[in-house]
This record gives structure tokens, C-alpha cells and sequence, in this order.
């Protein structure tokens, strides 16, 4: 357990004692609207100009999920202008379309550094770490797939959120077969494009070639747009379904929690999986809160909360978070016990979630020599003529007292390797899950029974 979460109540805390139904959509429909009402103001008057959109918002294809949005804001014909109160009551305006744009031109601008450039970042291992965590996570699920079909079955895998490209290699370690990447940022899909193309060109040079997977790319916001429409193959059944980090934009608000969870699950077929990382926002609650301000971190990141700490919206609870340049952008936190709610309505059962320290203690044995090829950790003390990454004067006093305590069974010249504390303290905010979609039998209207 984190040490942040010992002596302080959090996120499941305070919204365990509010709610006592357990009937799914009462319950989100009551949460949603208690956290528009204590969060949100709306100027039904206020004038935009709009841009007629392309094709249909998930929204306006299927409706909220709930009665939530027709209650609120009978006339749809109106824009709304939406402030956020902080938890000191300042108002912060929201972009009437959400934060959408915003995020897709934040990654869309970030410089592509090659690896010689990655090597001197302050968050080089920490990034290997959870490149690391990654492989492990993906490479876990993806025998379980393979152990339960026939031998060269093919595979097929949905990357929500892809970015540039950065879990390709894995993909194709992993034997798949199709790969869907999907991304709301256009240039980084490009990029990620342009890697698999050279990965592909790079085999074909290569004696020992082996198959590459075929790749479609769908430049497309998950969180209110429906992918399927955009498949080359509407029917395709997945096995897996991944979204590294990107999660949390789905949490912005209810009708785009659901449309997220819709398109993980959607052609998901029964015993395939959805897997993922985010912050775990009872940590950041947790933190916040002992902090006694509105922000926290240390010298690699920086978290800072635009919503109230101490009623935290179940949607829409806006915090800016700041990686050392890399991220730098507005997320949304993710209230677990609602995600766990919201997933079974699609058919989705939990199977695990694992705070990123936990996940290493469970696979470091079996993951060591990958640790070693990744570059995951940092070797402590550094060899001759090389320095390390962390500058703060405690930032390596759990390894020295780690060897200390070994010291009795290891030689004078004993190495470990570890993350700078500044590093772990980032790091031990993020969780992974799995989820497993589930058998249906279908109801005479048309809807889907799962068999939990």
C-alpha cells in the first residue's frame, strides 16, 4: 500500500457513503447529475458560433446511456458555456466541446526525439519502467488468448489512444495478426503509421523475416466517436482490446465514459480482454489532500487539481498534469468503483487491477531479463564514468539502505536496480487493469444478457 493512502480518506470513501442503490443506472444517473450540479454552471444564453460536425457524436447516435442529458438541457438547440469550480471556488471556463481538441494538439505538437535524445531525459528509466509494465501486461494476456485457441488461430487487436506508435514492436512480438490503431491525434497517427511501414520494410530486408500483422489506422476521438463505423470490417471479432494511459479522457463526462466503454466492448468477443494504465485517483485524492494546496509533485511531475478535493465529481473532476514536458496536458479522474459499475453494463467483468509496484513484484522473476534489455532500471551505484539520472539529495537513499541491509549476503562491490525516489513517487500513482467480456444470451428486444 502507498503510504499516501493510509491516514486518509479517499475518492471511494466519500462517494461509498453518498450512494446506496445498486441499481447501475439509478446510480449513474445520480452521481452524474450530482457532480453536473456541484461542479457545472450553465449559460443557456450565451451565443457560439458552431461548426456543423461531420458525421454523429456517439451522443447524438445513441443518446446519453441515461436520462441525465434530455433532464438538464431540453433545448440540445442552445450551446452551453460550462465553468468548472476549484476547490478554492475559482471559476475555470470549459471549452463548450470539451477538451478534446485541446489534448489531440498537445500531442500533435510534441517534438519526436529519437533515442539518443530519450537516453539524457530526467525520466529515461521511469519511461522504460512503464514500457516495461506495458510488455509484461500485453504479453500476459496475449498467451492467455493464444492458450485458449487453436494453434496459428488469428488474433486481432483494437489500440485505443496508440499515440505514435510506441507498442508496434510488442504487437509483433506478440504474434497478432490484425492490429486497429486509433488515436485523436492525427500527426502522432501519421507517425505511428511511419513506423510500422519501416518496421514492415526493415523485416522484408531482413534473412530471418517473419509475418508482420496488418495494421488500419483510425484517426477518431474514442470517447465520442463510434470506431466500429470506421472498421475496414464492421464484423471483426476482437480478442484484446488495449488503451495504454489514455484512459482517463474517457471520464470527462458521462456520455463519453459510455461511448469509451462502448467501443472497448463492442466487437469484443466472449474471453477476450481489455486491458489498460491509468492514475489511480484515490492516490491522487489521497495525495492532494495531504498536501494541504491544490498541487503536488516534485521535480518530474507536477499534478495540479482544477475540481473541488474534497467532493470530487464522479465525471468531469479536472486536474493538469505535468510529466517532465513529455505529458502536459488536462485529465480527468477515473472513480474505479464507477469504471467496475459502468463496465458490466457492457458486458465487461473485472478480473484485476494492480498498482504498477504490485504488477513488478508479480512479474519481475519472469520479466528480468526483458527488464534488462528495456533498460528499466537504473544500476545503483553507477558504473565508473557514468552519473545518475536523479538530482535531489534523497533520491537514492532507498537503494543505499536497501544494499546496506543485504549487505551481510552480498560482496563490497553489489549493484541493485532502481528508480531515483522522485522517479518511484510518479510512477506508484499508476494502476493497470483487465477486464474480461463476458457470454450473452440476448433478451426478445433485442439487448444483451450477460452471464456474469
Amino acid at each position: 500500500m502507498s503510504t499516501f493512502d493510509k491516514d486518509l480518506s479517499s475518492f471511494d470513501d466519500y462517494y461509498e457513503n453518498e450512494k446506496s442503490t445498486d441499481d447501475l443506472e439509478q446510480e449513474l444517473i445520480l452521481a452524474a447529475a450530482d457532480a453536473d450540479a456541484r461542479n457545472h454552471e450553465h449559460k443557456s444564453n450565451h451565443e457560439v458560433e458552431t461548426t456543423p460536425e461531420i458525421e454523429p457524436s456517439y451522443e447524438q447516435e445513441y443518446g446519453s446511456g441515461s436520462k441525465l442529458k434530455r433532464s438538464l438541457s431540453p433545448d440540445n438547440d442552445v450551446e452551453r458555456v460550462t465553468r468548472l469550480k476549484t476547490n478554492e471556488g475559482e471559476i475555470i471556463e470549459r471549452p463548450s466541446e470539451g477538451y478534446g481538441k485541446i489534448i489531440a494538439t498537445h500531442y500533435n505538437t510534441l517534438e519526436e526525439k529519437g533515442l539518443h535524445e530519450r537516453s539524457k531525459s530526467r525520466i529515461f528509466y521511469l519511461r522504460n519502467f512503464h514500457n516495461w509494465i506495458k510488455s509484461m501486461l500485453i504479453n500476459e494476456y496475449l498467451t492467455k488468448i493464444k492458450d485458449g485457441k487453436r494453434h496459428n488461430s488469428p488474433i486481432h487487436v483494437l489500440d485505443m489512444g496508440c499515440g505514435k506508435g510506441g507498442d508496434l514492436l510488442k504487437w509483433r512480438k506478440g504474434g497478432i495478426t490484425h492490429l486497429i490503431c486509433n488515436d485523436i491525434a492525427d500527426v502522432s497517427l501519421d507517425q505511428c503509421k511511419s513506423r510500422y511501414y519501416d518496421m514492415k520494410n526493415r523485416n522484408g530486408r531482413d534473412r530471418n523475416s517473419s509475418f508482420i500483422y496488418t495494421i488500419e489506422t483510425i484517426a477518431a476521438d474514442f470517447t465520442k466517436v463510434r470506431l466500429r463505423k470506421k472498421y475496414k470490417d464492421p464484423s471483426i471479432k476482437l480478442d484484446l482490446v488495449s488503451c495504454q494511459f489514455a484512459f482517463h479522457y474517457g471520464f470527462e463526462s458521462l456520455t463519453q465514459a459510455e461511448c469509451t466503454m462502448h467501443n472497448a466492448a463492442e466487437c469484443l468477443q466472449p474471453g477476450g480482454f481489455f486491458i489498460g494504465t491509468i492514475l489511480d485517483s484515490n492516490d491522487l485524492i489521497a495525495r492532494i489532500r495531504k498536501s494541504g494546496a491544490n498541487i503536488f509533485g516534485n521535480g518530474i511531475f507536477k499534478v495540479e487539481f482544477e475540481c473541488d478535493i474534497n467532493k470530487p465529481p464522479l465525471f468531469g473532476g479536472k486536474y493538469h498534469f505535468n510529466l517532465d514536458g513529455v505529458v502536459d496536458c488536462p485529465e480527468f479522474l477515473v472513480h474505479f468503483s464507477t469504471l467496475i459499475k459502468l463496465a458490466k453494463k457492457y458486458g465487461l467483468k473485472l478480473v484485476r487491477t494492480e498498482k504498477f509496484y504490485d504488477f513488478y513484484q508479480r512479474m519481475h522473476v519472469d520479466g528480468q531479463q526483458l527488464m534488462g534489455n528495456m533498460k528499466g532500471l537504473e544500476t545503483f551505484p553507477p558504473y565508473p564514468n557514468t552519473s545518475l539520472v536523479g538530482t535531489d539529495e534523497d533520491d537514492y537513499t532507498h537503494a543505499e539502505e536497501f544494499l546496506k541491509n543485504e549487505g551481510q549476503n552480498r560482496n563490497a562491490n553489489a549493484k541493485v536496480g532502481t528508480l531515483s525516489k522522485s522517479e518511484w513517487e510518479a510512477s506508484s500513482l499508476y494502476v493497470t487493469f483487465v477486464f474480461e467480456k463476458m457470454k450473452n444470451t440476448w433478451a426478445t428486444d433485442g439487448t444483451p444478457i450477460y452471464q456474469f
